[in-house]
């Protein structure tokens, strides 16, 4: 007769026969990874620039409140720290449980006293937003020297320094491609990229691509949705309502050494800003990769 023990003696060796590794290798669902949550997220302040400009206080109140971690600043006519000192700045961050990780700027004026000024207040990254299009190749070999140097200096002032995406850069120019020559002619000790994921989708070209052929060179993100707008080009949108397939591009990203997620958008169709911005937040402490 079988006793209450025998059973459970059965059933405790099944039970190690289902947890054992098959053949001394991989264990059962080892494979199966758990999506989780992204790291903190922030937000580009040119989202909300107009309330920004209004009462920089309080929109930054109601981005804490929304959920953002950090934020990434840009340098509008009050300055990178929007009329405040940047230890100011700093405090009152601290003071609603924020923090300012990044800024785009103006790198080929002032830079050494911008990056002194970051450096004393903890933030991560200076970087370039914008060159524009340009007629020659070379002017983008001359870039990527400007960044170089810029590099050297934020080193110094133990920051990192970085050049953000627009689609034109993506655009061959005889038989090469800026980014690439960008990418190439950059010292990736001194030099990281920031990937507008919306620009390179609207430069049809595909971001995971562009992750696995430059591994731990984009290092930052730009997280915004695009959609088709009303005369038939396109425009950015509350995230999670476009066409961008974010779960399967982060996550590539990820893989690939990308480790900060900013949120930014640009288009606000029967949007408030700033509620887009709140919106936007909600989206992504879902979001799941």
């Amino acid at each position: 007769m079988n006793t209450r023990r025998d059973f459970l003696k059965t059933a405790g060796l099944a039970t190690a026969a289902v947890t054992l590794p098959f053949a001394g290798e991989n264990h059962l669902f080892a494979n199966m990874a758990v999506p989780k949550k992204l790291p903190a997220f922030g937000i580009q302040l040119w989202t909300v620039k107009e309330a920004m400009a209004a009462d920089a206080k309080g929109t930054l109140k109601k981005l804490a409140d929304a959920g953002y971690s950090h934020v990434e600043s840009f340098e509008g006519r009050s300055g990178i720290f929007w009329g405040m000192k940047n230890t100011e700045f700093k405090s009152y961050l601290k003071d609603i449980g924020l923090t300012i990780h990044s800024s785009h700027c103006q790198n080929s004026v002032e830079f050494e006293r911008k990056a002194a000024e970051a450096a004393e207040i903890g933030m991560k990254y200076l970087i370039c937003a914008y060159k524009g299009p340009q007629k020659s190749i070379d002017n983008f070999k001359a870039f990527a020297d400007e960044f170089n140097k810029c590099g050297e200096i934020a080193k110094k002032n133990g920051l990192r320094f970085a050049y953000h995406n627009h689609d034109y850069s993506f655009k061959p120019i005889n038989g090469e491609v800026p980014q690439d020559v960008m990418m190439k002619g950059t010292d990736a000790s001194l030099v990281d990229f920031e990937m507008d994921i919306y620009w390179v989708v609207a430069a049809k070209e595909d971001p995971q691509a562009w992750f696995n052929k430059y591994p731990n060179r984009f290092r930052l993100c730009h997280i915004k949705d695009q959609t088709k707008s009303a005369n038939g080009g396109i425009e950015s949108c509350i995230l999670g309502k476009g066409a961008i397939d974010y779960k399967a591009i982060l996550k590539t990203g990820k893989a690939q050494g990308l480790q900060h997620f900013i949120v930014e958008q640009e288009a606000f169709t029967g949007t408030n800003p700033v509620d887009a911005a709140i919106a936007d937040a909600g989206y992504m402490k879902e979001f799941r990769v």
